[in-house]
């Protein structure tokens, strides 16, 4: 054997191809996986000591939004920190490429209003007018080092912005001139190395102008353009944000089309382009059953000759509140006087009954932007409160109902708004309530976990990266392996096998990266090393290091030994270590 950069020694092998774990060591050479199994003899410039620990591919995470955070941070916090070693960012039809000069505004509006990532920080922080094409765009990506690897969708959003223009973005209808020329930015893009093409149906998703995304409403022919090109190429795949996967969101109403028509749609746009299409699925609150009639729909097309992969959260969906980032009443006429205030001094005025009795009865003064996420989230966790859970110090995912703001009220006689107030000072104003909105229908995660088992799903829906103020899945690799192969007593557990796949082989094979995912010679090495028994999240923390010092929630595991990107370490007991091995991937699609 050649000589070995790293050997990880007696470690609980999960090979990422589900197959049980097993005892076995792992050579490293080159940034290559060249040997899997027992006893490997051989001089290693370093060797790793892995006995009672698992040695798992590292994780792919096919379902972010660092389009912006991946201009100018080469960490992509928080996915850093939970074993993630290749993300993919273009999703839902949202991104900053193509985009003309001076044409920035439109899509720091949609991708505000549409992921929460605050646009002063996309105005200031990208270097706008360093790209104009995709192409160029790729190559700025290309130029930069990460602490994990970078693949892009091409987005259709910004496709439309280019093509069309401000006056006519958000037009139903594009006509067969503009139609054509995005079927060739399409082409062009995935020959620049694009991994595939994301759009938006979902009327829910909206720029801060409170206009959908554009091609919301985008017919037929215009997405079978655009698949076509793309399948030209042999290469790549479309996700979807389905029209009626979202249920009806507060203020906006219901979508104007819906799985029964989208399913179907799917298939044939696979069909035409050879290609997969993957969309999002989750139980809806108001449809806690819909979800496996669409999971029929699926199988039925796939069945049929298409190629359709839902995508699935491993946790119930749902949103952060507390006095840091969105609640309830950050609208109310005497919350605004004193949200400037620092938390301390904040939370003790709210503790004066005076104060507490004026916010509890005063009416919401709206922002001025139609799409501002405050205006949406006030009404929404406002109309919910029922279903908000305290989280407590030390965070669990899978309470009992009785256990909501809902189920405290009706033991106690107590307003839920009260006690609502009231938990929100809890920990000195540190405290967190979440909203359990969809797969939490039950109380349960029976759902989840039967989703995560389906051979036809692939774990995703973190969001790492976007809606930074109220939400922080880009744990949920974490969460997985913690909670559903260890610690779950409400319900069956997962083999680890099974949860490993779903997030390293199933998601490389959806993206034709068939360079990783697996523990298996020839390989990348791309590993994680793990510390199975101390293995935990930490409760979510507001931290203000975003440039302009915005505010996002980020969450902390334990447990990580170790962390790899093509043989390099990125992580050591949970720390950075400061190397930057990620780079760019382009897909198989890219001509050099």
């Amino acid at each position: 054997m050649a000589s070995i950069d790293v050997l990880i020694k007696n470690g609980t092998v999960v090979d990422g191809d589900g197959a049980p774990p097993r005892v076995a060591d792992v050579a490293i050479a080159d940034g290559m996986i060249v040997e899997v199994g027992p006893n490997i003899s051989g001089v290693a410039g370093r060797t790793m000591d892995a006995e009672g620990l698992l040695v798992t591919p590292g994780f792919i995470d096919v379902h972010t939004h660092y389009d912006g955070q991946a201009l100018w941070d080469d960490r992509l916090d928080p996915s850093f920190g939970h074993g993630v070693t290749t993300v993919v960012m273009g999703n839902c039809g949202v991104g900053f490429a193509p985009v003309k000069p001076g044409g920035q505004g439109d899509l720091i509006d949609i991708m505000e209003g549409v992921e929460d990532i605050p646009g002063v920080v996309l105005d200031e922080s990208i270097p706008w007018g360093a790209w104009e094409s995709y192409p160029e765009f790729l190559d700025f990506l290309g130029s930069r080092k990460y602490g994990l690897d970078v693949a892009s969708n091409i987005t259709h959003g910004s496709l439309r912005a280019y093509v069309m223009g401000h006056e006519d973005l958000f037009q139903k209808v594009a006509n067969d001139d503009q139609i054509e020329q995005l079927a060739q930015l399409v082409l062009e893009g995935m020959r620049a190395g694009a991994v595939g093409l994301s759009t938006n149906r979902a009327i829910g998703h909206r720029a801060l102008s409170g206009e959908p995304v554009p091609g919301t409403f985008a017919a037929e022919n215009e997405l079978s353009a655009m698949v076509k090109a793309m399948g030209s190429t042999n290469a790549g795949l479309l996700q979807l944000i389905p029209g009626g996967g979202m249920g009806a969101p507060a203020g906006v109403g219901a979508d104007w089309t819906g799985f029964q028509d989208e399913v179907p749609l799917m298939g044939r746009l696979s069909r035409l382009s050879g290609r997969p299409v993957t969309f999002t699925m989750f139980q809806l609150p108001d449809d806690p059953e819909g979800w496996r009639q669409n999971m029929a729909m699926t199988l039925a097309e796939n069945a049929n000759g298409a190629q359709i992969c839902p995508q699935i959260s491993a946790r119930q969906l749902g949103m952060l509140t507390s006095l840091s980032s969105y609640h309830p009443l950050m609208r109310r006429e005497t919350y605004l006087k004193i949200r400037h205030l620092p938390l301390a001094e904040r939370v003790r005025e709210m503790r004066k009954p005076e104060v507490k009795a004026a916010i509890l009865s005063d009416r919401d003064i709206l922002d001025e932007n139609p799409g501002s996420t405050e205006n949406f989230l006030c009404i929404l966790l406002r109309d919910n409160l029922s279903r908000l859970f305290p989280l407590g110090e030390h965070v669990f995912y899978e309470p009992d109902l009785g256990d909501t703001i809902g189920g405290i009220a009706q033991r106690t006689g107590e307003s839920e708004a009260s006690i609502f107030y009231d938990r929100m000072l809890d920990l000195d104003g540190r405290a967190i309530l979440m909203q359990f909105d969809a797969n939490y229908k039950y109380g349960n995660f029976d759902v989840v976990h039967e989703m995560i088992s389906h051979p036809a799903t692939v774990n995703a829906l973190t969001d790492a990266g976007a809606h930074v103020r109220y939400i922080c899945d880009a744990s949920t690799p974490t969460h997985t392996l913690s909670y559903f192969c260890r610690d779950r007593t409400r319900g069956a557990k997962l083999p680890l096998e099974v949860a490993v796949a779903k997030q390293s082989s199933k998601a490389a094979d959806l993206y034709g990266m068939s360079d990783r995912g697996r523990l298996v010679a020839g390989k990348r090495a791309d590993i994680n090393v793990i510390d199975f028994e101390r293995l935990k999240l930490d409760l979510p923390e507001m931290h203000y290091d975003l440039p302009s010092g915005a505010g996002r929630f980020l969450q902390k595991a334990q447990g990580y030994r170790a962390t790899m990107v093509k043989g390099v370490v990125t992580r050591e007991n949970d720390e950075d270590t400061g190397q930057r091995p990620g780079r760019l991937v382009r897909g198989a699609g890219a001509v050099n």
